[in-house]
């Protein structure tokens, strides 16, 4: 059984992970007006593009479509725990590649302020919780 004293910081990184990545999401469809980074789905197509310069173009169109569904399964996912190990390792390793892919386009500097490496982290570390507390796999947990 995992320790009680998580239950609720558990809980605010699932729901803290989730929401981040949902708004980065929000942001690629214009939700945030003028305080978007992005604003629009052609600027991050632009910005996926960057990130992946060693891939032919279509790949790198294909993997922001592949990032932005990621980035609202994994989050759904997370918020209403279901499958939540599952969710929080693709999240890390979504994250992480993220982070990877911005060092190398754009240097050590990128990724730090985003904190993307902070979100890749603490999304392995919710990965490797026994249990998770308000969530479907304890409501569906096998006695």
């Amino acid at each position: 059984m995992t320790d009680q004293k998580v239950l609720f910081p558990q809980l605010f990184l699932r729901f803290a992970i989730a929401v981040t990545m949902l708004s980065a999401v929000a942001d690629r469809f214009g939700f945030w007006g003028e305080n978007s980074a992005w604003g629009h789905w052609e600027n991050f197509e632009k910005y996926t593009k960057q990130l992946t310069f060693f891939l032919p173009e279509i790949l790198s169109t294909f993997s922001a479509y592949v990032a932005t569904f990621l980035e609202v399964i994994f989050p759904l996912m997370l918020i209403f725990g279901f499958k939540t190990r599952i969710a929080a390792y693709g999240t890390g390793f979504l994250l992480l590649i993220f982070a990877l892919s911005m060092t190398i386009a754009l240097g050590v500097k990128a990724p730090l302020d985003y904190s993307v490496w902070v979100g890749s982290t603490a999304a392995f570390l919710l990965a490797t919780q026994e249990e998770y507390f308000f969530s479907i796999d304890t409501l569906t947990k096998k006695s």
